[in-house]
C-alpha cells in the first residue's frame, strides 16, 4: 500500500514539474502510464494474498475437511467447514481452527461455520485481544463458539465449494448388543449384532441409509431376530429455517418395527443453555416375518398413528451435564413425563433417566443408559472407494423396571444417540477443544 502511495507521489511530483512544456496529448499519455504503474505494483500483493487464501482451504481439504468454503467480506474473514475425519467433533473443529488462526494476519477477524451434511449447525467467532503473541498463534483461547448461523452462513454459502461432501458413501458397521432377564432359571438372554448400513451423502442436509443385522450371537430371541435381515432403510433432509430452528426430516422404516414420516426441529435461545426440541411422527407397523425358504417378507399396515414429544433441555457447562425436560408420547399411547441428566465426556456420555406415565401399566420406570465412541478416532477417505469403519458411537440402555410393553420409542437413524445429538453443541464444544 505504502508503495503504491510512493509511486502515486513520484508521478505527482513530475507532472507538477512538466504540466508547461506537455502538450494535452503527452498529458494524457502521461496520466496513463502513471495509473498503470501503480495497478500493477498492487497486483503482487493481491497474488501473494489470494494465493495465502487457497494455500488455507487447500490445507483443509488435505486434512480431510469436505465442504470447505471461503468468502471474505469488509475485511473478515469467512470460513466454512465440515468434519469428515475425526469422530469426536470438538477434534476435528479444533484441528481446522488451528489451521485457520495459523495462517491469520495479526488481529483480523474471522468467522468459521460448522456444518453437517452441509447444513450449518454452529458458528466459532475468532475475538483476539488487544495483544496476541506469537508464541502462542495456535491457542484457541480467543475462539467463541455460537449457535447465531443465519447471517454469517448467508455470507459464506456462495463460496466455491472444495472437496464436496456430495455422494461421498460410508459403510459403517454398528455393533448391537441387546439383552434381558426374564427367564428365572437364566441370568441373561441376549442378542449380538453386527450391523452394516450403508451411508451416502446426497445433496445439501440429505441422507440415505440402508442397514443389514447380520446377528453373531442369539439367545431367547425370536426366529426373525436370529435370521440376517433389514434393518434403517431411510431417506432424511436436515434443514435451517428462518429465526434459528433447524430440523430434520425423515422417512423410511425405523427400528421398533415402525415405518413413517418423522420430523424434528430445534431452537436455541439466546442463552445458549437452554434449548426446546419439538417432535411429531406419523407411524405404521411394519414386521420383518420369516416363512421357511420363502425368506423374509414384509408386513404392515396402513393405520397410521401420530406420536408427538415436546422437551426443553439445560446445559450445564462448568461439568458439561446436560438436563432434559420432556412431555412424552409412546408407542402404545401411554403418555407421560421424562426426565433425563446426562453427563458428557470427551469419548463417552452416561446418563440417568426417570419416567411416569398416566395411563400405563406400569406407571412408573427409570434407568441409565452410556453411549461411548469407537475406534479408530480419525477414518480418513481414500479417493472414491467407499470408506468401511466401525459406526461413531455404540450404547447400551438399561431399563431398571423390566417394563417390555410400555415407555417404548424408536429411533429415525440408527446414529440416535444421547453422545451424536450433543456433538454440536457450542458449550460442549467450547469445553472439550483444547483438549485435542
Amino acid at each position: 500500500m505504502w508503495r503504491n502511495c510512493r509511486i502515486f507521489a513520484k508521478y505527482l511530483c513530475r507532472w507538477h514539474q512538466a504540466k508547461m512544456y506537455m502538450s494535452d496529448c503527452r498529458m494524457k499519455i502521461f496520466w496513463f502510464t502513471g495509473i498503470l504503474s501503480c495497478t500493477l505494483a498492487a497486483f503482487p500483493l493481491t497474488v501473494k494474498a489470494q494465493a495465502a487464501l487457497d494455500n488455507v482451504v487447500d490445507l483443509l481439504v488435505k486434512e480431510g475437511f469436505v465442504n470447505v468454503r471461503y468468502v471474505e467480506r469488509d475485511g473478515e474473514r469467512i470460513f466454512s467447514i465440515e468434519n469428515d475425519v475425526y469422530r469426536i467433533q470438538a477434534a476435528g473443529i479444533s484441528k481446522a481452527l488451528q489451521i485457520i488462526q495459523a495462517n491469520l494476519r495479526g488481529n483480523e477477524n474471522c468467522k468459521v461455520v460448522v456444518a453437517k451434511y452441509d447444513v450449518p449447525q454452529l458458528v466459532m467467532e475468532y475475538r483476539p485481544g488487544d495483544e496476541v503473541s506469537e508464541e502462542v498463534v495456535v491457542g484457541l483461547t480467543d475462539w467463541v463458539a455460537t449457535y447465531e448461523v443465519g447471517e454469517v452462513w448467508k455470507q459464506v454459502r456462495s463460496g466455491k465449494v472444495s472437496n464436496s461432501s456430495r455422494f461421498k458413501v460410508d459403510v459403517l458397521v454398528y455393533p448391537q448388543l441387546s439383552f434381558k432377564n426374564l427367564v428365572i432359571t437364566q441370568i441373561y438372554q441376549y442378542l449380538l449384532d453386527l450391523s452394516p448400513s450403508v451411508e451416502v451423502s446426497l445433496w445439501p442436509g440429505g441422507k440415505l441409509a440402508a442397514m443389514v443385522k447380520i446377528p453373531v450371537m442369539a439367545d431367547g430371541y425370536s426366529v426373525s431376530e436370529s435370521k440376517i435381515h433389514p434393518g434403517h432403510i431411510t431417506v432424511s433432509q436436515r434443514f435451517l429455517l428462518p429465526y434459528n430452528v433447524r430440523g430434520r426430516a425423515t422417512l423410511g422404516l425405523y427400528n421398533a418395527n415402525r415405518y413413517g414420516l418423522d420430523v424434528q426441529l430445534f431452537y436455541p435461545f439466546k442463552d445458549q443453555r437452554w434449548t426446546v426440541e419439538g417432535r411429531a411422527g406419523l407411524l405404521g407397523t411394519a414386521v420383518w416375518g420369516y416363512k421357511g425358504t420363502s425368506g423374509f417378507h414384509l408386513t404392515y399396515d396402513t393405520d397410521l398413528q401420530l406420536i408427538c414429544s415436546l422437551s426443553t433441555s439445560f446445559f450445564w457447562e462448568r461439568y458439561n451435564t446436560q438436563f432434559i425436560a420432556r412431555v412424552q408420547q409412546w408407542l402404545h399411547n401411554d403418555r407421560g413425563v421424562k426426565f433425563e441428566m446426562i453427563r458428557h465426556f470427551r469419548y463417552a456420555s452416561i446418563g440417568f433417566y426417570v419416567e411416569k406415565a398416566t395411563d400405563a401399566g406400569v406407571a412408573t420406570n427409570g434407568g441409565f443408559r452410556f453411549q461411548v465412541a469407537l475406534p479408530p478416532y480419525q477414518h480418513r477417505r481414500k479417493g472414491v472407494v467407499p470408506r468401511i469403519t466401525t459406526s461413531n458411537q455404540m450404547g447400551l440402555i438399561y431399563n431398571a423396571g423390566n417394563e417390555r410393553t410400555y415407555f417404548n420409542e424408536y429411533k429415525t437413524e440408527a446414529s440416535d444417540n444421547i453422545m451424536e445429538s450433543n456433538s454440536l453443541n457450542p458449550l460442549y464444544i467450547r469445553n472439550e477443544m483444547y483438549n485435542f
